[in-house]
């Protein structure tokens, strides 16, 4: 099977969740942290479409930039708006996404990263 890519914080509950579980699963993965890292346009739309996803499904909600930033008005930014501004601030990035192959999941609960293991 090949590795999954997880893109976490470590000191995320989920996350640390999610390595629990694929660690009782024997199951290896390589971790980003793309919180330190961060993530370019182009990467962030690749995971989007892995996912099947828009990019209002991968913003964190509880962020107070969110807030700052108007990202809760959905009628204010667009799509490539929302993209760019997570791109240049890698924590309004919903956690873990998991990659495995050319698709992802958005591993929100942790058990949804079973369903790449199909």
């Amino acid at each position: 099977m090949t590795k999954l890519t997880v893109y976490e914080k470590p000191t995320c509950t989920t996350c640390r969740n999610l390595a629990q579980l694929l660690q009782e699963r024997g199951i290896e993965w390589e971790s980003v942290r793309y919180h330190v890292t961060g993530l370019t346009a182009d990467e962030i739309r690749d995971l989007l479409r892995k996912a099947g996803a828009r990019p209002r499904d991968f913003l964190r909600a509880r962020e107070p930039l969110v807030a700052e930033l108007g990202l809760d008005d959905p009628g204010r930014h667009g799509d490539d708006e929302v993209i760019a501004l997570m791109a240049q601030h890698p924590e309004l990035v919903q956690r873990p996404i998991v990659v495995h192959g050319d698709r992802a999941v958005l591993a929100r609960p942790v058990e949804r990263v079973l369903e790449l293991l199909d």
